[in-house]
This record gives C-alpha cells, structure tokens and sequence, in this order.
C-alpha cells in the first residue's frame, strides 16, 4: 500500500509543524554526553520534534537493546533488520549519563527484540534494577515493547515499581494491521491492561493523520480507559521518508486541544494533546 502512494505529491507541512532545533548550553551537553557514549535515543533515532525543547530542558529518552528493530513498522523512522547480540555496556553507559546530566526524571524505551527468547525482558530487567540501584531518587518511565503479549515477562519488571510503564496504540483498531508490522491491537490493549491490573500506572499514546476518523479516537480512548491507562499522548503523525506511510491529512491543533478536553472528560489523569506531541513529551509532569 505504501510503495502504491509513493510517488503521489507528499502534503505541505503546515506552519504549525516548524520544528525548533536543539539550542543552548544545557542541550549542548546532552548532545555532546550522548554522542561520546554513542548512545542510542528514540530524539534522534524516532527523529522526534521535541528534542530541541526536552534536550534543551536536560532530558532524553535513551534508547535499549540496539539501534535495529526485529520489526518494520511503516512509521517507524527506527532502523529494521537483524540486531547485533545485546550489549550489557549500553545500561553502564546509560546510568553515567544520567548522573553526568543530573537528571531527576529518565524515560527508557527499546527496539522491539523478537529474535531473542524472551524478547529483551531480562535486559530491561538488569536496565530497571540498576538505575533503581545506582541513581536513587531518580523517578522513570519505562516505554515497552509488547514482548507479543507474554505478559508473564513483565512481572519481573513491574516488581520493581517504576513509576510509570507506557506501552503505545500508536493508531485505532482498523489502521493497526496496515501500519504495525507484527502488533496488534488488542495484544497491546491486554499490555496495559497487565500494567494497569498490577498497581502500575499505565500510559499510552497514539498518532493522528493516518487516515483515523473522530469516533475511532474516541472509542480507542475508551478502549484505553477501560484497559486502566491513566495518561494518554495524542500527537500528530509525520511521515519520516517517502518509503513510509503516507500523511493522510494535517491535524489543526485546535482539534488536537479538543481531543485533550475530551479525554480528561472522559477519565484520564493526564493527557498531552497536540501536533507535536510524543510519547515521552513531558513525561515528568506524568507522575504526579
């Protein structure tokens, strides 16, 4: 289907999708940290449009597991392929940062690891223990893969009490099959609700202008809250490379503030709401 729409003339970004680039000393440092340690981060490998403000602001969402995805996902601007075996440095290196920047709230995320036996769950097991172990105080926000609903895999995780455990929709029921290359809907639904069930505060976020229409964001809202997730992203889709999932249309950001109004309507503790929106945007705010 993409490769059918590939050489239709892509949508001109609207004025409110100007990105701001990375400025100042502080973002000068968390550059200059990440790319001594060669660190991987879902900023620059998602191309994410918040770096400059959260780098800006002294944060990161540091990246586990590699740089290369077992999956291939059509808007996902990370690397797909065959990942090199797992690297224990990576949680060394990740946990220095973090005191080197003085961080007080870190988000961490993975590629998705379907090659390896229990998807990456021990890995991010040592990641959890040791930042709890090594930077006390520190609060965090694990971003999961859905390790394909063996839900038993996070229990070792959840018995570590992170704050927050996210795992994203990332679109409405009917576009999931088009856009997400192995996930599915309702295998994610069942992630947060395992998150939710056990104490957890959950959180999920999804993408608009994928071609969704009003009542699927509201049913997937009320999808999310019955499955317990409290904090809710909603963020406008960007097609990173013409050889991904089309823009299907730019989403005015009053309609983006709409959707937050009737989201905290409906139930969630917290809700971020606008074009440039991503899942770990503002994520400290979200443990409150």
């Amino acid at each position: 289907m993409v490769n059918e729409q590939q050489n239709l003339k892509p949508l001109r970004k609207p004025e409110w999708l100007k990105i701001k680039l990375p400025r100042g000393l502080k973002a000068a440092q968390v550059v200059g940290c990440l790319n001594d340690r060669h660190l991987n981060t879902i900023c620059s490998s998602g191309l994410c449009p918040n770096k400059g403000e959260c780098w800006s602001n002294g944060t990161a969402t540091f990246m586990i597991g590699g740089s290369i995805c077992t999956r291939n996902c059509k808007f996902c601007n990370v690397t797909s392929g065959k990942p090199v075996p797992l690297d224990p440095k990576e949680i060394t290196d990740i946990v220095r940062s973090i005191r080197e920047l003085d961080l007080r709230h870190v988000v961490i995320t993975s590629v998705d690891r379907d090659d390896l036996e229990d998807y990456g769950a021990a890995h991010w097991k040592l990641m959890t223990e040791t930042l709890k172990k090594e930077c006390p105080g520190v609060t965090m926000e694990l971003l999961v893969p859905d390790f394909r609903g063996k839900t038993n895999l996070l229990a070792p995780i959840i018995n570590l009490q992170p704050e927050v455990i996210s795992h994203n929709l990332e679109t409405v029921r009917r576009l999931t099959p088009i856009v997400r290359s192995v996930a599915t809907y309702d295998t994610s639904l069942s992630v947060i609700r395992h998150i939710a069930k056990n104490g957890i505060r959950a959180k999920s976020g999804i993408m608009l202008g994928l071609g969704e229409t009003r009542d699927e964001i509201l049913q997937t809202m009320d999808d999310l809250l019955e499955a317990g997730c409290e904090v809710m992203t909603i963020g406008q889709y960007l097609q990173p490379s013409r050889n991904h999932y089309p823009v299907k249309e730019y989403i005015h950001p009053d309609i983006f503030e709409e959707y937050g109004l009737i989201g905290r309507e409906k139930g969630f503790r917290h809700i971020e709401s606008s074009p440039l929106v991503r899942s770990s945007y503002h994520a400290e705010k979200h443990i409150k």
